[in-house]
């Protein structure tokens, strides 16, 4: 990734950016409308036929310029199955090849280390920036990003409350120009050590944020993606407050859920003790992306987010530009009350299937889980216990909360995904550290009762 031989480069386009001031960005939705926390899923038009696109390099003409970008579609992937879709911008200098690929650190890191957690249940897109940056002069990175979503949603299916954007550096910025502009249109942005290079139209509605910052970065100071946390604190009627931020020499990271933030809008902040980088590691000065907790962290953010299908349509991005920027986010909306505690476990027959699949390196692994519900009524509240073998130990996990990290794990639901429907399937998963065995657990149970393993 060469991430210190482009630290000046970055810092030199910071300084000019935040020199000149607002840029001006189109926002070619047209919309003005306050974005929903139960957004209702649309099917696109892709939705039911037989793709044309392909996974790969792909071009784009859009405001006057031949744009490249990359597709990766799932593996079997289902014309009726409204997929997850994921924007993953690039860093100044990097290329969308090496989003794509996962660079030295191999696929593993591809897409932020997105894609293989992703299990095939989401299309990723690695946009092209101009000059391999996101000057988005008048708009037009906007403009590539709704071009591509525009044509990537006539030809898949893709879920259109489940539409994200991430980035690390000038692709953070990119991301947060995302959030300012396309408020209704992406449901969650992560930021990786960014600050606002890229612009911000609008910035007044809320959007689900995540930034990641190191507390010494020598390229875009902490104080920088600071401020871009606050917008969203502020718009999305969080508390303020403060974070803890680990200390110099900790080797660490601190991940805080703001509170009192308007339900379906959360604000999470994960400082960590390091430079910057987009792949910090827990106790050591070094980076990885195969054994970062960054993508464990963001993955677990995106998919905390649910959707129910519908047949009515929802905004799909329009050629109409919109006003001029806003200077300042508006008032913070009132704050919503804290979801209630998950249900203890009750209900269903039990009949359950699970297939787990796992990725390992040296002496690390993630394993993604896929618990179907296969009885005739619905489970409200689950719990699913299984035997890790010995040797591994789970460092961060998603979808559910786990304990013990050894031995006998019981992964339990959280707040936002306590039911399962009849023939629904509930995906979870975890990175772990092992000794040398990265098998998978042999079986499992769901409430107490066997599942089929496959």
């Amino acid at each position: 990734m060469r991430q210190k031989s482009i630290f000046a480069a970055v810092a030199a386009a910071a300084l000019l950016v935040l020199g000149t001031g607002h840029m001006a960005l189109s926002d070619s939705l047209g919309a003005s409308g306050s974005s929903s926390a139960s957004a209702v899923a649309a099917a696109t038009g892709g939705c039911g036929k037989t793709p044309t696109l392909r996974s790969g390099s792909q071009t784009i003409t859009t405001s006057g310029k031949n744009r490249s970008w990359i597709l990766r579609i799932p593996d079997n992937y289902d014309n009726n199955r409204p997929y997850r879709l994921i924007f993953a911008y690039h860093w100044l200098n990097g290329t969308a090849q090496i989003v794509d690929s996962g660079g030295s650190d191999g696929s593993v890191w591809a897409y932020y280390g997105l894609k293989q957690l992703s299990n095939n249940s989401t299309i990723f897109i690695a946009p092209q920036g101009i000059n391999n940056g996101w000057g988005n002069s008048n708009g037009e990175d906007l403009t590539f990003t709704d071009d591509v979503l525009r044509l990537v949603e006539n030809d898949l299916c893709v879920d259109t409350t489940q539409r994200f954007a991430m980035g690390w550096s000038y692709g953070g910025s990119m991301s947060f120009a995302v959030a300012c502009a396309r408020p209704t249109v992406f449901r969650a942005v992560a930021v990786y050590s960014g600050a606002q290079l890229s612009g911000c139209n609008g910035g007044t509605q809320p959007v689900a944020y995540m930034g990641i910052h190191g507390t010494y970065d020598s390229v875009l100071n902490i104080s920088m993606g600071r401020q871009l946390r606050d917008r969203f604190v502020s718009n999305n009627g969080c508390t303020p407050m403060s974070p803890q931020e680990p200390a110099r020499g900790s080797l660490t990271h601190i991940t805080t859920t703001y509170s009192g933030c308007r339900s379906g809008y959360p604000v999470v902040w994960a400082a960590f003790d390091g430079d910057h980088t987009p792949s910090p590691n827990d106790g050591s000065g070094s980076t990885s992306g195969a054994r970062t907790w960054t993508s464990g962290e963001v993955w677990r953010f995106f998919t905390q987010f649910q959707s129910t299908q519908s047949p009515s349509p929802s905004p799909s991005p329009s050629a109409s530009p919109s006003a001029s920027p806003s200077a300042s986010p508006s008032a913070s909306p009132s704050a919503s009350p804290s979801p209630s505690p998950s249900p203890s476990p009750s209900g269903g027959s039990g009949a359950c299937r699970v297939t787990a699949t796992v990725n390992a390196w040296n002496n690390g692994l993630t394993q993604n889980i896929a618990i179907t519900n296969t009885g005739s009524s619905t489970i409200n509240g689950w719990s699913l216990v299984f035997t890790l073998p010995s040797g591994q130990t789970i460092t961060n996990g998603w979808n559910a909360t786990y304990s013990p990290t050894s031995g006998q794990v019981t992964a339990r639901n959280v707040s936002y995904n306590p039911t399962m429907a009849p023939g629904s399937t509930t995906e979870i998963g975890f990175q772990a550290t092992h000794t040398g065995n990265a098998a998978k657990p042999t079986s499992f149970t769901l409430n107490g009762n066997p599942c089929t393993v496959v």
